[in-house]
């Protein structure tokens, strides 16, 4: 089977490393998905995410000349697209132009105050602790 960069395949897991795992990709061939093409999440131990003999689906994303094959796990996943949430009530339908403005100035004005009076009373912890 010729490897193409962009293909997707499925492999199992031959080695974890820290950095990464190997997986067998089949007649003979092998690559690596670096810790870093594992997940869209953090990871700290590969080994926490991977085993050894584990099967896996992973996109081919570099081959060099000397036959290095470089993979992705997280590039093999779909990406999934979150809902867009709507909001379908009527409540500010009613409502004129200059109501509105008035509603979001009022709204702005008390989340401006919440978030100075949160600076301020760090910068109050700050003094009293030198």
């Amino acid at each position: 089977m010729a490897l193409s960069v962009g293909q997707i395949v499925d492999g199992v897991v031959s080695n974890v490393l820290k950095f990464g795992a190997f997986v067998d990709l089949g007649d003979n061939k092998s690559g690596l998905v670096h810790i870093s093409e594992i997940s869209q999440d953090y990871i700290e131990n590969v080994s926490d995410i991977l085993k050894k003999g584990q099967k896996v689906k992973v996109k081919i994303i570099s081959l060099d000349d000397h036959g290095k094959i470089a993979l992705s796990m997280k590039q093999a996943e779909e990406k999934k697209k979150k809902p867009v949430e709507v909001d379908f009530s009527n409540k500010d339908k009613d409502m004129s132009f200059e109501d509105k403005l008035s509603k979001f100035l009022k709204d702005s004005n008390e989340k401006l105050e919440k978030a100075r009076s949160r600076e301020n009373f760090k910068m109050s912890n700050r003094s009293r602790n030198r």
